[in-house]
């Protein structure tokens, strides 16, 4: 029997049940053999059912290690948070009271799983990890800040109330990592990592990672990152090869019928996602009426409430989640059968992140994309990013649907 690879270990730690791994894996030999790694960390890995690297993790844990900043690229499912977990828990030191490792990740739901990976690693050798995200109260972390972390997981908004309130220092930072790095570069987030980054010393390591990585992101780092060494994993593919990819033509007035028909046809769990929040709140309260089992996830939902979505779809009480771009990336949901692009998203990144919700690790997947008349020349851009023509269908309403 060939020996199980490792995935990102994020089948939802700290927000459901972990899948159950394969009998015996992780019991004969040292987790990832060949690689510098602390009897400690190679048991921690092997605990969570993981022998072999995957290649990301191959190539970028011993150049981490040896101290070289890194740039990384490979898709999503492809085992990224371990790739820098590992050297960065390798090289804590809980003898020191202060901060020595930062990941900076775009959403609460990363956060948690990232630190429930790290964690994982860390227990067992004294080191202390800490989240901090938005959502909750500040005064908790600011309690566990003063009692001493020396990994802290955190999205760029809190941890730079953090610092300015004096809670947070990271004079000791000695690898800081940019997970989802396209979208931490990005506008949206590009002032308050600037922010963050000025308050760690000059000396750091320096890690980015991403599903995608654009030109503009490579040229914004050099100024963060010294000669980084570049790590690509399936690079040129821009869509996982298990996905079947179907594109309709439709009208805009059809969409809702589409959508109906595709969930009346479908043999698992859904996701689709819609442009804003309020248009995913008003999709799912019509799926709802209609008498859909059916989940939202925008950005204004408080912690408990996404946690509670998440935890409805992933156990299949409510299997079809419509979500906003919050949910195509860092949510690694396990065994998504279909993703319906209901909405078209902005860019081709963003395409490739939410098709990257199924089709993982060799499982088969679908990705459906409505396309209505006035989306035709955002579409095209698109395709020209993803640098692939789809074969387009006309969809037409079943006779005697009524479409609105």
């Amino acid at each position: 029997m060939p020996r199980p690879q490792s995935t990102d270990p994020r089948p939802d730690e700290a927000l459901a049940p972990t899948e159950t791994l394969p009998e015996g894996t992780g019991e004969s030999g040292a987790a990832f053999p060949g690689m510098s790694l602390s009897p400690t960390t190679q048991a921690a890995i092997a605990g969570m059912g993981i022998i072999e690297p995957t290649p990301i993790q191959d190539q970028s844990i011993p150049l981490l290690l040896s101290g070289h900043d890194l740039m990384g690229q490979a898709r999503t499912g492809s085992g990224k948070t371990l790739a820098f977990a590992v050297p960065l828990v390798e090289q804590g030191d809980p003898s020191l009271r202060q901060v020595q490792g930062l990941i900076l990740v775009p959403t609460r739901e990363l956060a948690i799983q990232v630190a429930s990976v790290v964690e994982t690693l860390a227990v067992n050798k004294g080191l202390r990890v800490q989240t901090l995200y938005g959502g909750r109260s500040i005064r908790p972390e600011h309690a566990a800040l003063a009692r001493g972390a020396h990994i802290v997981v955190g999205t760029p908004g809190r941890t730079l109330d953090h610092l300015r309130q004096g809670n947070l220092e990271l004079d000791g930072v000695r690898m800081l990592v940019l997970d989802e790095a396209d979208e931490m570069l990005d506008k949206g987030f590009a002032r308050d990592v600037e922010a963050i980054l000025e308050r760690t010393p000059r000396q750091r390591q320096t890690a980015l990672f991403s599903a995608t990585m654009p030109k503009w992101v490579a040229n914004t780092a050099k100024k963060h990152l010294r000669t980084p060494t570049n790590v690509e994993i399936d690079a040129d593919l821009q869509a996982p090869p298990t996905v079947d990819h179907t594109v309709y033509a439709i009208e805009k007035s059809h969409k809702i019928q589409a959508l109906k028909t595709l969930l009346d046809d479908r043999a698992g769990s859904v996701v689709v996602f819609g442009k804003t929040k309020h248009g995913v709140k008003k999709l799912a309260r019509q799926l709802g009426s209609l008498g859909y089992d059916v989940g939202a996830l925008q950005g204004n939902l408080k912690q408990n409430a996404r946690e509670r979505v998440l935890a409805e779809f992933r156990s299949g009480a409510a299997p079809v989640l419509i979500a906003t771009n919050v949910a195509a990336r860092g949510l690694d949901i396990e065994g998504v059968d279909q993703v319906v692009n209901y909405d078209l998203p902005d860019s081709q990144q963003l395409f490739t992140h939410r098709v990257g919700r199924t089709g993982r690790m060799g499982r088969s997947g679908e990705a459906i994309t409505f396309v209505t008349p006035d989306e035709t020349r955002k579409w095209r851009q698109i395709e020209r990013g993803l640098g692939h023509r789809f074969t387009h269908e006309h969809w037409q309403p079943p006779a005697g649907a009524n479409v609105g």
